[in-house]
């Protein structure tokens, strides 16, 4: 059994030679399959390939311009967005300077009219007190021209007429206005 075992493993070992080339039959029939192959994918595949890359760069050309053109259009409408923020900080501002100055305007009207009004009311106060002053001296001339009268008519033992009445209570009324001690 050896000995077969050893003449199938030669007969093996010489196989295993004439299978490590191919035959020249194969190697026909695999060139012209290639060929038949390759010119098949060059006539059909490779054509509608290069067709659907053409296709596709197309595409993707035409987003990139279409992105690139939508940027712009965002810049554009980012700085439009931006000068009317920049607008309307600048309106903001200048109603509140139009409030300041309309506020400062108010109170000093406000502050105008309180002076006026205190003014006028010192004065109507002042004309009060004139006029009170006046009165209240009136009743003290009178008050006082009748006690010099009474104390004349003591003094003398006699009544005065009213002119000379009021010729004397003049008199005494300017003395007492004077300076003068009330003597008389």
């Amino acid at each position: 059994m050896l000995a077969i075992r050893t003449a199938v493993l030669a007969q093996e070992a010489s196989s295993d030679k004439e299978n490590l080339y191919p035959h020249a039959a194969e190697l026909l029939v695999g060139a012209l399959a290639f060929a038949i192959v390759f010119y098949f994918l060059w006539k059909w595949v490779i054509p509608r390939v290069n067709t659907l890359l053409e296709e596709r760069r197309q595409q993707i050309q035409g987003e990139l311009e279409k992105a690139a053109s939508t940027r712009s259009e965002a810049d554009h409408v980012l700085a439009d967005y931006r000068q009317q923020l920049a607008e309307a900080r600048g309106e903001a501002n200048r109603i509140i300077e139009e409030g300041r100055q309309t506020a400062d305007q108010l109170r000093r009207d406000l502050q105008a009219k309180a002076e006026q009004e205190a003014a006028a009311t010192v004065a109507r106060a002042q004309d009060e007190i004139r006029a009170e002053r006046d009165r209240v001296f009136e009743d003290l001339r009178t008050q006082v021209g009748d006690i010099a009268v009474e104390l004349a008519a003591r003094v003398v033992n006699q009544s005065l007429d009213k002119k000379a009445h009021e010729k004397l209570i003049d008199d005494y009324i300017e003395q007492v206005a004077a300076g003068g001690e009330g003597q008389g």
